[in-house]
Order: structure tokens, then C-alpha cells, then sequence
């Protein structure tokens, strides 16, 4: 058996049960005009205990299908997402 396939990106959804959405930014040449794309591919991946959230960095690893489109676990998170600071404002105003 090879080598499972590990992918870095950032989570765009985790709107499903068990299951987020990540983008992963791969850069490459243009063939006739040089010049660097990004491009761009989203993978379901499966979340067992729900600890990945938006704008999260996460790292996946590929493992059998899990459902038709998922194909892919969750291995670690890597950076959590920054919060916004939220004011709060005074009810009396």
C-alpha cells in the first residue's frame, strides 16, 4: 500500500453533520503565458467530532469513500480561525 495523500486548505463550510467543506490553493504556470494562477479544488471531508470550523486551516488525509462525494478525513487542525471583536452596546442607548 503507498502513501495516503495528506492536502493542507482552509474549511469553507461546516454546515453538514460530520462532514466540512475545504478549499485547497494549489499555484502552478500558465503554459503559454508564464505567468502564476491559482487554482482552486474543494473536498468533502469527513469530521467525527466536530472540533473544525470556518476559516479554519486543517490538514486532510485521504481514506476510502466514506459516501459518494467524501473520500477524505480530517487529520488535524492547524490553525483555528480569528474572531472578530464584537461590541457590545448598551441596551439603555
Amino acid at each position: 500500500m503507498g502513501k495516503k495523500r495528506e492536502l493542507t486548505g482552509t474549511v469553507v463550510s461546516d454546515k453538514m453533520a460530520k462532514t466540512i467543506v475545504v478549499k485547497i490553493m494549489r499555484k502552478e504556470k500558465h503554459p503559454e503565458y508564464d505567468r502564476i494562477i491559482k487554482t482552486y479544488r474543494r473536498f468533502k471531508a469527513h469530521d467525527e467530532s466536530g472540533a473544525a470550523h470556518v476559516g479554519d486551516t486543517v490538514t486532510i488525509v485521504q481514506t476510502r469513500p466514506l459516501s459518494k462525494e467524501k473520500s477524505f478525513r480530517l487529520l488535524s487542525v492547524n490553525q483555528k480561525a480569528q474572531a472578530p471583536d464584537i461590541e457590545l452596546k448598551d441596551a439603555a442607548l
